[in-house]
């Protein structure tokens, strides 16, 4: 497969303003079908769910947080938010491979941080974004993406918030990157 490169000899990159208009029909698409927009932390909350439920059968039933999450008759792992992630998992991956940048497994990182120090970082970022998208029920997708589309104050509010957030705390972690 031909491998496409630009002029640095860096991976190609879909077109940022060809993949925004791609997200934002996406969107719009999603509204029509199911009435709602997109967010992956919904999978989420079936996956552990699930995992719940299949390893402390109890202890789900019995709580307020989990009982309300499963259905009587099906599992949660049939909701189409987690076929959406399975669906970015697999976009991703054919985009790696269709642009030349899946080679092995590595940890990009900086010249003044090691491998599992941007690995552990990433976790930690990771694990708090998750807890933050249950305290604002949904991820960035979900309140930003999906609420701007809609034209919700809050929705334009919390984006600002995220990417004003993102932003100012940027500069006391970027030597993670550079």
């Amino acid at each position: 497969m031909k491998k496409h490169k630009n002029n640095n000899g860096r991976p190609h990159y879909l077109n940022p303003y060809f993949g925004g208009v791609l997200l934002g029909l996406l969107v719009v698409i999603t509204f029509y079908i199911t009435g709602r927009g997109l967010g992956a932390s919904g999978a989420v909350k079936s996956t552990v769910v699930t995992a719940v439920e299949t390893f402390a059968p109890q202890h789900a039933e019995n709580s307020p947080y989990y009982s309300k999450y499963i259905p009587e008759d099906k599992s949660p792992m049939n909701n189409w938010l987690v076929f959406e992630s399975f669906g970015i998992l697999i976009g991703g991956l054919l985009s790696g491979v269709i642009y030349g940048r899946i080679k092995k497994f590595r940890i990009e990182h900086g010249k003044h941080t090691t491998s599992s120090k941007r690995l552990i970082f990433a976790v930690l970022g990771g694990a708090l974004f998750g807890f933050g998208s249950q305290f604002g029920r949904g991820c960035t997708s979900g309140a930003a993406l999906v609420g701007s589309a809609s034209f919700s104050f809050g929705g334009v509010i919390v984006m600002l918030g995220i990417f004003g957030t993102g932003y100012a705390v940027a500069w006391f972690f970027r030597k993670l990157w550079i």
